[in-house]
């Protein structure tokens, strides 16, 4: 936690609150750590981080736009802002899905 904490103010973002979000609470078996944050301006704003070996795909980005409805309805709010700091070969394609539908990807070699 403090590592993210620590690159999170190094992309000058900074929350009043940060909570962890198991996946088994969304449904999900996806090995990826979730947070969700209340920023300055108090929105909502989630964060992943997924760290794995083989290629991030086209069809993995859907399956985290997927958990993020899932979270929206459970929270039953609306969350603003998305970051997904990712270690891993990122594919192109899903990348663009991300960002066009306005998602931050930071990545990490």
């Amino acid at each position: 936690m403090k590592d993210l904490v620590q690159k999170l103010q190094s992309k000058k973002l900074i929350f009043k609150s940060l909570k962890p979000i198991e996946p088994k609470a969304l449904g999900s078996r996806k090995r990826v750590q979730i947070y969700l944050g209340v920023d300055l301006k108090s929105y909502y704003t989630l964060i992943m981080v997924l760290e794995k070996k083989s290629r991030f795909l086209q069809k993995e980005a859907q399956e985290l736009l997927a958990l993020h409805e899932k979270l929206e309805t459970l929270q039953e709010s609306k969350i603003k802002k998305n970051h997904l700091f990712i270690k891993a070969p990122l594919c192109s394609k899903a990348k663009a899905l991300l960002e066009k539908e306005k998602w931050k990807v930071w990545h990490e070699s």
